[in-house]
């Protein structure tokens, strides 16, 4: 087996000149600190040598690589009706499958120390990068957004400031839309998952508007046919408030309550919440794509986990979404989760729900009041991600960080 010795004045450095040189494959064998730097060992051919040895050639770990003959070379030296090579080649492929699965095994293993170590020579060396890049994990927000924005912001030189700046710079990232719908009305339909409080925030949204225009301009509809007692929700919300109800069990039906709805400057549409994997959803979301000017809005909450929300946001977005409504911002923990999902699809926030007074608790949303709630919350928990889980955000992606 070759090996080669890199010499540099810091791991990042070693790494870069190792994965230029043998690629993101390399097989690391040891990494120590030396006078002057830092030394890393690395195999060459460790994959062929491992594979040869254990395929009968036990002195292929310490001399030259012999080159394993593959599958195809394999048959072809395999005469016609000879019964005793095929078991030989079965043999051999069940051996290299293990090696394969123990080559993967040992390059799990040997990830983990390497990206601690990775990250622990960053945090050494560029302390102000670390130190920001945890601050900003600290928001909840994912991986690749922290490290956008921390790049951007180190572009134009690290201080005391830099917290602050990446803060301004996030509020800019935010997709915040300057909706209309208080004002002009319209017809609007409310989508998302279940429990995520698309009823009460429409319940919210009438009561506001009403409060403006008067509660003969609002008409409310009901799509919701999969829960027992949805209809007598938003009935019971129409009586307090004084506006009409009517259901639509299908499109047709949709189709027509909203051609004699123009009397009303205000039309929502509650729908009914289905998972975002449920096989009902195109039926659903079908039923929406009417020929009529319907804003659609994603209600999203506020609690849910990003790969969970990154999901909706794709299920549901396969209609237009005119903009996004956040809900049970007052039971989050984070919300950098719901940022980073939200910035990376280009969904812009409409409005806020923090609790379930109607119609108090609903809000127009602005960029800056969305990270100085981020920041009350971090402020409040009091968490820190640990030196393992900033190992593994960052260690794989430290040594491509140029400052």
């Amino acid at each position: 087996m070759k090996m080669k010795r890199y010499f540099a004045a810091d791991a990042r450095q070693a790494l870069r000149d190792l994965r230029e040189e043998q690629g993101p494959d390399a097989v690391i064998l040891s990494n120590r600190n030396v006078p002057g730097g830092v030394e890393i060992i690395a195999a060459l051919d460790y994959e062929d040598a491992l594979s040869n040895a254990s395929l009968g050639n036990p002195g292929a770990m310490a001399d030259s690589p012999v080159a394993a003959a593959d599958e195809r070379s394999i048959q072809r030296q395999a005469a016609p009706g000879d019964s005793q090579v095929m078991p030989n080649i079965a043999a051999q492929e069940s051996a290299l499958g293990k090696i394969r699965n123990e080559l993967k095994g040992l390059r799990n293993i040997m990830e983990a120390p390497m990206m601690q170590f990775a990250w622990g020579e960053m945090d050494r060396v560029q302390p102000l990068y670390a130190n920001l890049l945890k601050q900003l994990m600290m928001l909840g927000l994912g991986a690749s957004l922290s490290e956008q924005l921390a790049t951007r912001v180190a572009a134009e030189g690290l201080d005391q400031k830099s917290w602050l700046k990446s803060l301004k710079l996030l509020s800019k990232m935010m997709p915040v839309v300057d909706d209309e719908l208080m004002t002009h009305g319209g017809i609007a339909a409310l989508v998302g998952p279940t429990g995520v409080g698309k009823t009460t925030t429409i319940a919210k949204i009438a009561a506001r508007f009403a409060l403006r225009h008067g509660r003969r301009n609002v008409s409310l509809v009901t799509m919701d046919s999969y829960r027992i007692g949805a209809h007598e929700q938003l009935r019971t919300y129409g009586r307090i408030l004084g506006v009409p109800v009517q259901v639509a069990t299908d499109c047709e039906e949709l189709k027509t309550i909203l051609n004699h709805s123009s009397e009303h400057k205000l039309t929502l549409i509650d729908t009914a919440g289905i998972s975002q994997r449920d096989l009902r959803l195109s039926e659903q979301l079908a039923t929406l794509n009417i020929g009529k000017d319907i804003k659609n809005y994603l209600v999203l909450s506020a609690t849910g986990q990003m790969n969970l929300q990154d999901d909706v946001v794709r299920s549901f977005g396969k209609i237009n979404l005119h903009g996004c409504i956040l809900t049970k911002l007052d039971e989050a923990a984070s919300l950098g989760e719901v940022f980073s999902v939200l910035i990376q699809h280009k969904l812009p926030v409409a409005y806020l729900s923090n609790g379930q007074k109607v119609p108090d608790d609903l809000h127009l949303a602005r960029g800056n009041s969305l990270i100085k709630e981020a920041v009350k919350l971090v402020q409040r928990s009091k968490r820190s991600p640990s030196q393992k889980e900033l190992a593994y955000a960052f260690g794989g992606k430290v040594c491509n960080v140029s400052i």
